[in-house]
């Protein structure tokens, strides 16, 4: 299946696998492009029959409660990004020699012959932050942009729509990088590597193998963490096009090819003219909000992209000085009584929570949730020196609390032995017990939030809103 002209769609048997977020615009789009769609979806729930009976609408065949089975003659299967390889479905596609695509293949493959290039972004943490920034930058520069992919906005949108854009900022996960063999990037960035999705991609190599395919053809520069080596073997490992350069980025001084720190400064020492001797000052630490260290990392990485797409060096500074970072991503809710409350609910895992304490001098530390496997030894260890205390909730919390008693013996624990929602506000109460002047009370669970929450957004609003409570007494 060729470069996706309505021509080759034409009475082409496509299987869209999942409803959803990403199959619904899948199967809406490739019906308009005269494909003969089939989708296969896991559930038969309410939503799933609703979605169904507006596809159904279109001419679309969908088949609820049965994703296992290829439909006969399927000659392209759509999936949903989230669906793991080892389902049936791709075994019997792989069998029958029928390509399997995620929607982020699809777009690529739909784009005009005048289509935006891609920036993308991918890595364990920061991911959404950097695209944010990124695209905040390249606004910045006067360029039309949008923030796309895992963010939220669909792919096949900004590629179909009516909107013309100079350049794209793409987030992408693992998932979607698994299913998009044909991508190439203008230039990617893969920001950090943490073991995480283990279970859907069944060991850490094949994990990173799918993270470093953002590489794969990039044209002017694969962005690397210096920090991180694990990135830069995957741009030693990818096959790019002639001329495409390895730009690594730094907390550190840059050396050559690099981006970093220089006496509060955020320099660029790859996109200089004789980068050997040559620096070019893009923007102050205290432009990056919040200047946390791996926030400050984060800003490098979307410079560095930036950058390699020629943009100037104060729109560099203009795009991160406008630049509001989401909510519950290392967010000042409030002091009270000389404590600083910081709401950083999105870190739920232990790679992003150990960025996170890194920011605070004395921390007392709510964790704890539902685990998805990690260990916390690591993390506790790294961080006992700026421990004050920790209040742990959620199912997994015995899990840090031992991690806790082994390398932070002397760090006081409030274990709330429950799990219903009001457990927050109790959480908030103890931290502030445990708290002197000058603390930060830092909500960073290193774990997912849906034993007690709907989600992470809920969790920190819980967080937020007892703190509130606090402040109102």
């Amino acid at each position: 299946m060729g470069s996706g002209q309505v021509t080759d769609w034409q009475g082409k048997n496509v299987t869209v696998a999942g409803l959803g977020v990403s199959g619904v615009p899948a199967a809406k789009v490739l019906a308009g492009l005269g494909a003969c769609v089939t989708v296969v979806n896991d559930g038969d729930d309410e939503r799933a029959r609703t979605q169904a009976a507006e596809l159904e609408a279109l001419g679309v065949t969908v088949r609820l409660g049965d994703g296992d089975t290829l439909p006969e003659g399927a000659e392209l299967v759509v999936t949903a990004p989230g669906w793991k390889p080892d389902k049936p479905l791709f075994q019997a596609a792989g069998r029958a020699g029928v390509p399997v695509w995620g929607d982020v293949e699809l777009a690529w493959r739909l784009r005009g012959p005048d289509a935006a290039p891609w920036l993308a972004v991918t890595g364990t943490n920061g991911k959404t932050t950097t695209v944010q920034m990124l695209a905040a930058i390249l606004k910045a520069a006067g360029l039309r942009t949008a923030a796309v992919g895992n963010i939220g906005v669909s792919l096949l949108d900004a590629v179909l729509g009516e909107e013309k854009y100079d350049v794209l900022a793409v987030e992408l996960s693992s998932y979607q990088l698994h299913w998009a063999p044909s991508l190439r990037a203008h230039s990617a960035a893969v920001l950090n590597l943490a073991p995480d999705h283990l279970d859907w991609h069944g060991s850490m190599e094949a994990y990173a193998a799918d993270k470093g395919r953002i590489y794969e053809g990039n044209r002017v520069a694969c962005v690397y963490n210096v920090a991180d080596k694990a990135t830069e073997d995957l741009v030693r490992a990818a096959d790019v096009e002639e001329g495409c350069r390895a730009v690594g980025f730094t907390l550190g001084t840059p050396g050559p090819s690099q981006l970093g720190v220089v006496e509060g400064l955020l320099v660029d020492r790859a996109f200089v003219a004789d980068r050997h001797k040559n620096a070019q000052e893009l923007a102050e630490v205290s432009d990056v909000n919040p200047p946390a260290p791996h926030n400050i990392a984060n800003a490098l990485a979307a410079a560095a992209l930036a950058r390699a797409f020629g943009v100037p060096a104060t729109a560099v500074r203009d795009g991160l000085r406008s630049f509001t970072p989401d909510a519950h991503r290392i967010a000042h809710v409030a002091d009270v009584d000389g404590v600083a409350y910081v709401d950083d609910s999105k870190a739920t895992n232990t790679h992003a929570t150990e960025a996170s304490l890194a920011s605070y001098e004395s921390i007392v530390w709510i964790a704890g949730g539902l685990a998805k496997g990690a260990t916390f030894d690591e993390l506790v260890a790294g961080a006992a020196e700026r421990l004050r205390g920790a209040v742990l909730i959620g199912a997994d919390r015995a899990l840090i609390r031992d991690a806790l008693a082994r390398h932070a013996p002397e760090v006081p624990v409030v274990d709330l032995d429950r799990t219903d929602t009001g457990a927050m506000l109790q959480a908030v109460q103890e931290a502030r017990r445990l708290a002197r002047p000058g603390d930060t009370v830092l909500l960073a669970p290193a774990c997912a939030s849906m034993d007690m929450f709907a989600n992470y957004n809920q969790r920190g609003d819980a967080f937020a809103e007892a703190v509130r409570e606090l402040g109102a007494r």
